[in-house]
């Protein structure tokens, strides 16, 4: 675009939706939430050097310490860091010119840089997150907190989170759908570069694992803002927490290390001037490793009630998993034997990581079988472990940042100081965190451990001041290349032979003058300006005849932005919710526990203003013209014949699937636990269900009438069909709005009773997605009244029916478990 903003504008990072800008973005703000959670980690870790505790930190402000510094670090610095190099390179190894949606892409990093903010914004609300970064139940919920008082830094944190997981998610749809229908022409699956493979199989365990997450994090919120019961009781709430958090919790051990994987394969081939061995079997490993990794999530639970068969069954999974990592390691050191190894920077982190994960993965043996569990659980073992895998990985992205540094920049950097730096981390990873091996027995977590155990928690604490200084190595490195380093050539790596040293460094703007193409069996370029039949601007291909691309391709938009920046306003304002509904609650008899804190009408009134600000993004979102780049010409197995954006929709409902699915897994868990048949329920009118019932099935015909008249070209047919579904979804509002009534008028709330916070949240959740099903209803028939819309192309109308369709069959779940059960 002619009045795209140049990068020395902050105009440009504020509207810029191009993968290689986003991609920078995460760069810049991850490694921003690496300084502020190793600051934290400095001063807990200063606050371990003597056995009693130096004074330094109030017992809570460890507490706050601790918890946020793992937060920040698994949540905001590690994923998001694969995410900045999988947005810049991606695109250009499978020959995109952009991901598939790139305003969803810029969407996706807004929420994240929101989220990030909130938790930060969180230690000035009196207090922050102090309960662990894995949010045990039942102390991550009011009841179990001094009081509601200092709550409200706990609220924005699990909103944050929640925040943060739609960014993932998004993420995730997005990087899904670019790799699978986005290739270049002749590049099939298992021809794809070892990163871009790390890339596909990380979002696919994002895709399902952080949905669970959201559904655990939905709930959670809803205790916190709401008082419902769901973590607060005695009936199954921390072992539901446990099932649901950790059926997220250890996938994303392999969702934060796959990306640092996919760079050591890289790095590996490069610096040894090798293929990969057994390439085929280690991308076989890598998947098996994926599907495994949900299967395993209760080795986290051995000291819980869980019977001892089913612990002896995940222990076996849990060694079983080892396996295919074993084939991944020996193939990484075979090609290391089998070539020519060059010691460069890039080459030595991605061999310390390798080393560091090995030793890792010995470690977490011990922590696979129960009976050590029974004693390594809860100790400095596990904290010592579980940074020798995830910290493994942040030396692989280290090593993938002087690696692409040069395609990014277009500037070298000093290989004396990145080595100097590597050396320096090395040593301060291994004097960090070797001796907590040593001195497993101290309790994590606590800083009261015995002084038989100082001299290593004072060699652990010169260490973090040691890895601290590598990574301020790190910083000065990259910023002197950046002031006066030499020019990079396109490919500053002899042996590199993916396609993103195939483009100038930094890239152009669309990636490619051409059309890369692999059609040949070997990177090409085509000139489709050229390549014409006859003079005919078309391409033949498998019998369907596809346009050119268009030349007007969109890089800018602003409403992303605007998109985040409501959510974030409107979810700080959330955060001070409990004390009206404690008041509310109060009012109609219900015992709260502890002190509740006064109401801030400051709040409510970020709320409304951010819905405005979310209101008006949204709407002009949708009304903008934005051209994506298009690949009229791609690989798209499996997906050959699904549209790109109807194969995203899929992915999306595939996600929110694990959303429902998590929450009425919770309702069955807890009934089960109860008691089904003296478990006490909601009783709502049968009748009334089988009325809404009948509503929600009718509108999904009236969605088909719609697609038809759509295909049709009949706009009056097509505002009318639309308008019915409009009518039949405000219907089952209204008649769920009279259910919820009879019940308040009984004395029936959703924080009354556990069985009825899991109806009245569960039957919500379903409400709110009718809710929003209806607002892109009636924006449709504006678009439609206005300008004709979805006549001449009518699958938005086809979209908007399989998400409707999809709320539609959830009910039919809903009726009978609650109706009829």
């Amino acid at each position: 675009m002619s009045d795209f903003p140049p990068r020395t504008t902050i105009k440009r990072w504020l509207v810029t939706t191009n993968h290689k800008d986003v991609g920078i973005l995460y760069l810049v703000t991850a490694l921003f939430f690496l300084v502020a959670g190793g600051i934290l980690a400095l001063l807990f870790r200063t606050h371990l050097w003597e056995a009693g505790g130096t004074g330094f930190l109030e017992n809570a402000e460890y507490n706050q310490s601790v918890s946020i510094h793992g937060l920040l670090m698994v949540f905001w610095f590690i994923s998001p860091l694969g995410f900045a190099f999988a947005n810049y390179v991606v695109p250009l190894q499978i020959g995109a010119k952009d991901l598939a949606f790139p305003r969803l892409n810029a969407l996706s990093y807004w929420f994240y840089l929101f989220s990030g903010i909130l938790v930060l914004l969180s230690f000035f609300q009196g207090a922050s997150w102090a309960n662990g970064w894995y949010l045990y139940a039942p102390l991550n919920v009011p009841i179990y907190n001094p009081g509601y008082t200092l709550t409200m830094g706990g609220n924005t944190t699990i909103l944050a989170l929640i925040l943060f997981v739609m960014s993932v998610t998004l993420g995730s749809v997005n990087f899904l759908t670019t790799i699978h229908c986005c290739r270049a022409e002749g590049l099939g699956l298992w021809n794809m570069p070892m990163f871009t493979w790390g890339t596909l199989l990380t979002v696919w365990m994002m895709l399902y694992a952080f949905a669970a997450l959201l559904a655990a994090l939905l709930l959670l919120s809803t205790d916190r803002l709401l008082l419902t019961q769901y973590f607060a009781t005695e009936q199954g709430s921390s072992l539901l927490w446990g099932h649901l958090f950790w059926f997220f919790g250890h996938p994303e051990v392999y969702i934060v290390f796959f990306p640092a994987l996919g760079i050591m394969f890289e790095v590996i081939q490069t610096f040894t001037g090798r293929r990969l061995v057994g390439r085929k079997w280690v991308i076989i490993a890598m998947v098996l490793v994926a599907v495994q990794s949900f299967l395993v999530w209760m080795h986290h639970m051995f000291l819980t009630t869980i019977n001892l068969p089913i612990k002896t069954l995940f222990m076996a999974t849990t060694i079983g998993i080892s396996l295919p990592f074993d084939l991944m390691v020996f193939s990484m050191i075979y090609t290391m034997v089998k070539g020519r190894v060059r010691f460069t920077t890039p080459f030595l982190f991605v061999l310390g990581a390798l080393v560091l994960f090995i030793l890792g993965g010995i470690t977490g043996v011990f922590l696979g079988a129960v009976v050590l569990d029974y004693e390594f659980r809860g100790t400095y073992w596990v904290v010592a472990h579980f940074h020798y895998v995830m910290v493994s990985g942040v030396t692989a992205l280290i090593g993938g940042l002087y690696y692409w540094w040069p395609k990014i920049t277009g500037k070298m950097y000093s290989e004396r100081l990145g080595k100097l730096s590597f050396a320096v981390y090395f040593f301060g990873f291994n004097l960090l965190y070797f001796p907590m091996f040593l001195a497993w027995e101290t309790p994590r977590r606590v800083f009261h451990y015995g002084e038989s155990f100082q001299i290593y928690h004072r060699a652990a604490t010169v260490g973090a001041f040691v890895l601290a200084t590598s990574v301020l190595l790190v910083f000065v490195t990259l910023a002197k290349s950046l002031v006066s380093g030499p020019d990079a050539p396109d490919n500053p790596w002899s042996y590199s032979r993916t396609a993103e040293w195939a483009t100038t460094s930094p890239p152009p703007l669309e990636n490619w003058p051409d059309r890369p193409s692999y059609a040949s069996g070997r990177l090409e370029f085509v000139d489709d300006a050229t390549a014409t039949d006859g003079g005919a601007a078309t391409h033949e291909r498998a019998g369907q005849v596809d346009a050119l691309e268009v030349d007007h391709e969109d890089h800018a938009s602003i409403w992303p932005f605007g998109i985040g920046l409501g959510m974030f306003v409107m979810f700080l304002g959330l955060s001070g919710l409990t004390p009206y509904v404690a008041d509310f609650a109060s009012a109609r008899g219900a015992e709260l526990p502890g002190s509740v804190g006064s109401a801030n009408v400051l709040y409510p009134v970020l709320s409304l203003v951010g819905v405005g600000i979310l209101g008006y993004s949204l709407f002009e979102y949708g009304r903008e013209r934005f051209d994506a780049p298009e690949m009229t010409i791609a690989e798209r197995w499996p997906f050959e014949g699904v549209g790109t954006t109807k194969t995203g929709v899929w992915f999306f409902l595939a996600s929110d699937v694990i959303v429902f699915g998590a929450v009425i897994g919770a309702y069955i868990f807890m009934r089960i636990h109860g008691g089904w048949g003296n478990f006490e329920t909601v009783p709502p009118s049968a009748t009334v269900g089988l009325i809404n019932t009948y509503v929600l099935l009718t509108s999904s015909f009236t969605v088909v009438l719609a697609l038809v008249m759509a295909e049709r070209e009949n706009k009056r047919g097509l505002l009318a069909s639309m308008g019915a579904t409009l009518l039949l979804g405000l219907t089952f509002l209204a008649v769920k709005g009279y259910e919820w009534g009879q019940e308040f008028a009984h004395g029936i709330y959703w924080f009354t009773e556990l069985q009825y916070s899991m109806y009245f949240v569960t039957t919500g959740l379903h409400a709110l997605h009718v809710i929003l099903g209806l607002l892109i209803a009636a924006f449709m028939i504006y678009r439609v009244a206005s300008v004709d819309a979805y006549l001449t192309d009518h699958r938005p109308v086809e979209y908007f029916g399989l998400y409707w369709h999809f709320v539609d069959i959830v009910w039919v779940f809903l009726f009978p478990l609650f109706y009829l059960m």
